[in-house]
């Protein structure tokens, strides 16, 4: 949010910044699941030829396989693209809640951490995004991330005074 932005232009940057987010998150959410499922299949056969080979030494990998889910997430956070790949897919990015820049890797690490906690949960915590400033979710809220539309930090709010424009 501008600092120096009237209320009323903070819900309308709100608004341009976050318009469609939730929708869009649950298609992303499904696409990063079927990637996951290609992922992780590809690993479970990695694993399972390394222990062939290995004479079964190499099978003690297998536990290091539902990390796998966790690992793609965060690693998606701190990328450049700022985003899983379905979110990325579907014009979104994760960034700072007060500033709009990238995540660090401490906040990134809770919004997973906390994800992953919440997961069974996930649908009843979905409607949290319906009430909250931003359509922020609880992984969100308690990391100081926000999910935003990507096209929208490269446009500039048009119609307004040119001190409260988004530029550079």
């Amino acid at each position: 949010m501008i600092p120096s932005a009237p209320p009323g232009l903070a819900l309308l940057q709100d608004d341009l910044l976050t318009r469609g987010v939730l929708t869009r998150r649950l298609v992303a959410w499904f696409v990063d699941l079927a990637v996951l499922s290609v992922l992780c299949g590809a690993l479970y056969a990695g694993v399972l030829a390394l222990g062939l080979i290995t004479l079964g030494f190499g099978w003690s990998l297998f536990a290091t396989l539902p990390f796998a889910p966790a690992a793609y997430y965060f690693l998606s956070l701190i990328s450049p693209m700022q985003a899983t790949p379905g979110q990325a897919m579907l014009g979104l990015a994760v960034v700072d809640n007060a500033t709009l820049a990238p995540p660090s890797v401490a906040q990134a690490l809770v919004c997973v951490v906390v994800y992953v906690v919440t997961l069974p949960a996930l649908w009843l915590l979905m409607l949290l995004g319906l009430i909250t400033t931003r359509r922020r979710l609880l992984h969100d809220l308690l990391s100081g991330l926000v999910v935003i539309r990507a096209r929208a930090l490269d446009a500039p709010l048009t119609g307004l005074p040119p001190r409260w424009t988004m530029q550079g």
